[in-house]
């Protein structure tokens, strides 16, 4: 049976996809490496950050829990007058600690300075840096840092967008790739490398739909493609509410109000960092129906602004409720609640915390660990399948980039034109995408033009022979 009776993929189809599969495998596959191994890492090691930092999670000490303005005002103690109060997490249930959270000078964006309190006797359990909705503690932002961008800021996040771009065309272009040569002549060869191919394809096709599903929720992170994602999401009405914490036009009564059955007043004047608010705040949200044990109070960003009470309970039933608080009146001026998103707008939020490996506990965190090394593997088994057939001439390169101009010249002109404006709309859609597959065809182009005149016109059957 010849190659082209074996499978419906046009010669040039499959020359094509071979090559991109090659090129992202090569250069792309150390970035999609670094990315897969690290998420295993993030996902497999909540609990070893539990025992890591149980001093300042935990407390052996019982009773009732003090009101957070003590609780406030004892970590305000313990870091000085400067830093400026950004959120409190009260002590989700007993045994545990509150987070009173600041924000500090030296801090990258999204962390926090927190104080961890004792919520019974106030004594201050620790001080350390978290970082974002997750409250992820220093061992795990460095590995989180190193997934999301190696370390290196903004400029790094090319390195994960890379890895999240191709691995969805990798993955898919593997399948086509294994499904033309399943029954093609002499692929059942008993050698080192078809017994690697076997593997190879093998994992790639159990863990198939998984690496779509990394690939997409991670480009709703990355910096070019998430924010085009972002932006279609909201031309079709998908995105997530957002809350309105705009308090111009409503009455102050006078800046005051007097909490029932307390005997407490609050100015407006006295800003966020009258902790009383906290409790009064927070005893509101309750009475409105923020019933997660984890929650965050957050104050008004600003003069006219209303706080911010958000549950933060994203594991399985998803608790993601938040309310606007009027600090001076203790009215409730907005709501948004999680059973009103957009169907798109939960399949997001569920996408993106299995992801993280948080929705369904340690079931998730194994699965997305699996997953990933299982990814890690397959890396490894395709740079060992070069290894084995690595061209040891420059004209072993040029012959096989010579094959993929040779059978492109047979497809048709709409064919060709339908290709270059899907190329051109993945370009825009995920510009680092398009930047590298640019690259790769000009490095496949300049191998071409190397050629020499005798060695263009080679024929078919010599370019099969370096398959």
């Amino acid at each position: 049976m010849t190659d082209s009776q074996s499978s419906s993929v046009p010669r040039w189809g499959y020359a094509l996809l071979a090559r991109l599969h090659f090129y992202a495998g090569l250069l792309v596959g150390p970035f999609i490496f670094v990315a897969a191994l690290s998420g295993a890492l993030f996902a497999l090691t909540p609990q070893i950050e539990n025992w890591l930092y149980q001093t300042e999670l935990t407390t052996e000490t019982t009773g009732d829990a003090r009101p957070l303005a003590e609780q406030i005002q004892a970590a305000r103690v313990q870091i000085g007058e400067n830093a400026t109060l950004a959120a409190v997490r009260p002590a989700p249930k007993a045994g545990e600690t509150t987070r009173v959270m600041f924000a500090t000078d030296g801090l990258e964006p999204f962390e926090h300075q927190a104080i961890f309190v004792d919520p019974v006797s106030l004594d201050i359990r620790g001080s350390l840096v978290v970082y974002g909705t997750s409250g992820t503690l220093p061992f795990r932002i460095w590995i989180d840092y190193v997934h999301r961008h190696l370390h290196l800021g903004e400029i790094g996040r090319y390195y994960s967008e890379l890895a999240a771009s191709w691995l969805w065309l990798v993955a898919l272009g593997g399948m086509v790739l294994w499904w033309r040569r399943r029954s093609a002549a002499g692929s059942g060869k008993d050698t080192d490398r078809n017994r690697l191919r076997n593997w190879h394809s093998r994992i790639g096709l159990v863990l198939l739909l998984a690496f779509l599903f990394f690939s997409v929720t991670g480009l709703t992170w990355s910096k070019w493609a998430g924010a085009n994602i972002t932006e279609l999401r909201a031309q079709l009405g998908w995105g997530t509410p957002g809350l309105n914490t705009d308090l111009s036009g409503r009455p102050a009564e006078h800046g005051k109000h007097e909490h029932a059955g307390h005997g407490m007043t609050t100015d407006v004047a006295e800003g966020q960092d009258n902790a009383r608010i906290y409790d009064l705040v927070l005893e509101r949200a309750r009475a409105a129906g923020i019933d997660a044990d984890m929650l965050e109070i957050k104050p008004a960003a600003s003069t006219g602004r209303a706080w911010v009470v958000r549950e933060i309970d994203r594991s399985w039933p998803t608790q993601v409720d938040m309310v606007a608080v009027d600090p001076r009146t203790m009215t409730v001026t907005d709501r948004v609640d999680f059973q009103a998103y957009p169907v798109a707008a939960k399949l997001t939020r569920w996408g993106i915390d299995a992801h993280m490996g948080i929705l369904f506990g340690l079931a998730n965190q194994l699965f997305v660990a699996a997953c990933a090394l299982g990814l890690c593997v397959m890396i490894v088994l395709g740079y060992r399948m070069w290894w084995l057939r690595r061209p040891t001439r420059s004209a072993a390169h040029q012959r096989s980039a010579q094959r993929v101009w040779t059978e492109l010249r047979k497809a048709t002109p709409l064919v060709l034109i339908s290709m270059a404006l899907i190329a051109a709309g993945l370009g825009w859609f995920a510009p680092v995408m398009g930047g590298s597959l640019a690259m790769f065809l000009v490095v496949d182009a300049s191998l071409t033009l190397r050629q020499s005149p005798r060695r263009t016109s080679f024929s078919a059957g010599e370019g099969r022979e370096h398959r």
